[in-house]
């Protein structure tokens, strides 16, 4: 099974990436962020949320793989066991970074419940990450607000507070195996589970090329990409051939800081700054078009689907 993936993965890395092939001098750069600390959706049967989060720390530092993880501390208030998740990620030196308190779409909230949202998670960070840089935020659903006057609104409570933004550059979508990894889990349909983890190593591979071919229209070169991932099952499972996937293809992974020194990002660690546009609002001043990864949503929803974790 794992050597039919990492098939699949270097022809998709290998047709996909060669028009911008990495310079001996310009290495590739990737920072991987991993959000919903403690808690993301549901889990497979007989599994907590305690061993997921110990996976993805044990695979992590045994990669020795910087990574910059996103709290949101109501998971804490439901399992109050889960601090000792947040402890251990902090232990392992994988800085906490602020997600909001519960994870809301900034589009539904005013300025000032957008603040208590921010301030409300700062606790949980002080107490188990403390010491650390954890004046990072990373927007729920990558909700920035509806329009120009709610960005403008919610980077004002974000610098009031000392914060810099936490981009995303690269993100295979790894969110949406969650549910239904627990559904086939739940039912104990290992095929389906089989063709998953094949589809999300495939994503891998397919991000990487459109992203990179995005980076090139928009940018003229490779940046240092920001990854985005969430701490679920399969995401923990998978981890150790995810790490391997992206140094296989050129990657050298650094820091969130590191990553974000690049000028690109400039708008995200300095809130004074106009908010940066979004690669889409780019995209159209430039007259391109960006390049999509092939979207596996609608077969993921069909697998399984009778079953409930």
């Amino acid at each position: 099974m794992v050597g039919r993936a990492s098939l699949t993965l270097a022809a998709v890395l290998l047709a996909g990436c060669a028009s911008v092939a990495p310079s001996a001098s310009q290495p590739l750069q990737l920072a991987i962020t991993i959000d919903d600390l403690p808690v993301h959706g549901g889990m497979p049967p007989g599994v907590t949320a305690n061993q997921v989060n110990a996976q993805m720390v044990a695979a992590l530092k045994a990669a020795k793989a910087p990574t910059f993880t996103f709290v949101n501390a109501v998971g804490v208030e439901r399992q109050p066991e889960t601090a000792q998740a947040l402890a251990a990620w902090h232990a392992a030196g994988f800085p906490l970074g602020n997600h909001t308190w519960s994870h809301p779409h900034l589009s539904e909230l005013t300025q000032a419940q957008f603040e208590a949202e921010v301030t409300k998670n700062e606790a949980t960070l002080q107490r188990l990450g403390g010491g650390g840089d954890w004046r990072w935020f990373r927007y729920p659903f990558l909700d920035e607000g509806e329009n120009a006057a709610k960005r403008a609104a919610g980077r004002q409570v974000l610098a009031k507070h000392g914060y810099k933004v936490a981009a995303v550059t690269m993100s295979f979508s790894d969110w949406a195996f969650t549910a239904p990894y627990a559904r086939c889990a739940a039912a104990g349909d290992t095929a389906a589970m089989a063709r998953m983890e094949r589809l999300y190593l495939a994503s891998v591979g397919e991000n990487i090329a459109s992203a990179r071919a995005n980076a090139h229209k928009l940018y003229g070169r490779d940046i240092p990409y920001v990854l985005l991932m969430h701490v679920s099952a399969l995401s923990a499972r998978m981890m150790p051939q995810v790490i391997r996937a992206y140094r296989d293809a050129g990657f050298r992974l650094v820091t969130l800081q590191q990553a974000q020194r690049d000028p690109v990002y400039r708008g995200y660690t300095d809130l004074t700054l106009p908010a940066p546009a979004s690669e889409s609002d780019q995209a159209r001043a430039k007259g391109v078009s960006l390049s999509a990864a092939p979207d596996h949503q609608a077969e993921l929803n069909a697998m399984c689907n009778g079953a409930n974790p």
